[in-house]
């Protein structure tokens, strides 16, 4: 009977010292895993050719081939880049001179050539913003965007944005309205982002959103400045709502006719970026209002 107890003494011990054992080396697994990050080369490692040997050479494995498509997905994110980044300039150059080119032509032609030369260089105009934007969202996506973060009076850039746009407008045959507050109103953000980001709000209003009256509006809500650009024209189905600001979502074709689903996606990380937020409401029958909110500095006395 002695013999028996002891023997399943030892047989106890056995079994905790390798449960013991288990537990180190899952602790000793989960430290591997969390540092992989700073040694993502590494390999680790277990004595003896039992179970939990195997399991470790199975994960080594898959770590490998981790390793490795890892290094794939760098190459060719590398590859990309400098693709794009080669096709931007290789097409940017001929196109300034094209456009340098019809619009020389444009203000000076025969009645015969007008229609042509017109179509051409709005095709150029058009091909230029396309490139521009898709360079654009390179930059955004790859987190290679530079902000230049000053303190700027909201009012007088909202304004300055809207003045820029008269052309547009015009061109558009659509009328607008601004309730812009002569106040200073301090925010600290990009000048060219914030620039930007209205020119894509106002330019989808009067192509994509068929308009004829555009109204933009600044007010305070608290600690927060908001910038709203409404429009009369087509509006955006309730269930397209929620996937408007995704990259090269384009709805409804109806208002989605030659865009190519970027404006609204940059719109949205320029928007981020700065510490903002960008929402959109639209009413059938009634108005689609884009609302920028950003935080309001306020001055020290």
């Amino acid at each position: 009977m002695r013999e028996v107890w002891i023997f399943l003494v030892f047989v106890c011990v056995g079994e905790f010292l390798y449960l013991l054992r288990i537990r180190r080396q899952l602790e000793e697994w989960l430290r591997f895993l969390k540092g992989l990050q700073e040694m993502p080369a590494g390999n680790s490692f277990v004595k003896g050719n039992d179970i939990l040997a195997d399991i470790n050479f199975e994960l080594n494995g898959i770590l490998e081939e981790s390793r490795k498509q890892f290094v794939e997905l760098k190459r060719a994110e590398n590859a990309n880049r400098q693709l794009l980044t080669d096709l931007s300039h290789d097409v940017r150059t001929p196109l300034a001179s094209l456009m340098g080119y019809l619009e020389a032509l444009d203000s000076q032609n025969t009645k015969e050539q007008e229609e042509y030369i017109h179509v051409a260089y709005r095709k150029a105009l058009d091909l230029q913003e396309l490139i521009d934007m898709l360079f654009q969202w390179f930059k955004l996506a790859s987190h290679e965007q530079e902000y230049q973060m000053k303190t700027y009076d909201i009012n007088e850039m909202t304004r300055e944005a809207m003045i820029a746009h008269l052309p547009v407008f015009e061109e558009g045959q659509v009328s607008f309205s601004a309730h812009i507050p002569d106040e200073e109103w301090l925010v600290k953000m990009d000048r060219t982002s914030y620039t930007r980001i209205l020119g894509n709000l106002l330019s989808n209003a009067v192509k994509h959103g068929k308009c004829s009256l555009i109204e933009i509006a600044v007010d305070r809500c608290g600690d927060r400045v908001l910038v709203s650009v409404s429009n009369n024209g087509i509006a955006i189905p309730e269930e397209e709502l929620p996937f408007i600001f995704e990259r090269l979502y384009k709805g409804d074709s109806s208002r989605s006719e030659g865009g190519n689903g970027l404006g609204l996606a940059i719109a949205r990380e320029l928007t981020r970026a700065m510490a903002g937020e960008i929402t959109v409401k639209s009413v059938q029958g009634g108005e689609t209002c884009f609302c920028l909110a950003f935080p309001l500095l306020v001055r020290e006395n």
